[in-house]
């Protein structure tokens, strides 16, 4: 196992962190974020669409989203597909632009999206420590086949192992940074 396989582990486990990161950016927190529509999908000339394929989504005030639709026949479809996206949101039709309040965040609704956080984080640890898995086995072939010696398969074990505690305590880190953002009231 050579340097660009450790690369290679390091590239996929900054994906799982890439992830993490995406996913913890759709949770609502006390402020607006365009984000917050991201799994919203529209129904739109016969297939189903990312809501940002359709609309332009802007935050216009801390606690107010603003979507400009693009297609004036468009309007009440994305209407709807807000209203059933289990949100809890409840646009305000103005032509071909909707307006967005923001509810505030009671505690029970808090809680279950630090749940949710913690959700996330702990798929982001479980991605993590399969690459550290297909690392190891590949080290142990390695070394089975006589590619490396055992001092050699003991140092990149070492390293590969740093790099798992070192991404893991990061998605830590995240999810500690965003429960806070959550609680905040």
């Amino acid at each position: 196992m050579s340097g660009t396989d450790l690369n290679d582990l390091k590239r996929r486990m900054d994906g799982a962190i890439t992830a993490f990161k995406s996913d913890i950016a759709s949770l609502r927190t006390g402020r607006a974020s365009a984000n917050i529509l991201d799994p919203v999908t529209v129904e739109a000339y016969g297939s189903r669409m990312p809501l940002n394929q359709v609309a332009n989504i802007t935050v216009p005030e801390p606690r107010m989203l603003s979507v400009s639709v693009w297609d004036k026949q468009m309007v009440g479809a994305v209407d709807r597909a807000i209203r059933e996206s289990h949100l809890g949101l409840n646009p305000i039709v103005d032509g071909q632009n909707l307006r967005i309040p923001l509810p505030e965040l009671n505690e029970e609704r808090r809680k279950s999206l630090v749940k949710v956080a913690h959700d996330y984080a702990e798929k982001a640890k479980v991605a993590v420590r399969h690459v550290r898995r297909d690392g190891m086995d590949a080290l142990k072939k390695a070394e089975k086949d006589g590619d490396i010696g055992q001092d050699e398969s003991r140092a990149l074990s070492e390293k590969v192992q740093k790099m798992t505690d070192d991404t893991i305590s990061e998605v830590d880190r995240l999810l500690a940074e965003k429960e806070k953002e959550i609680m905040q009231v």
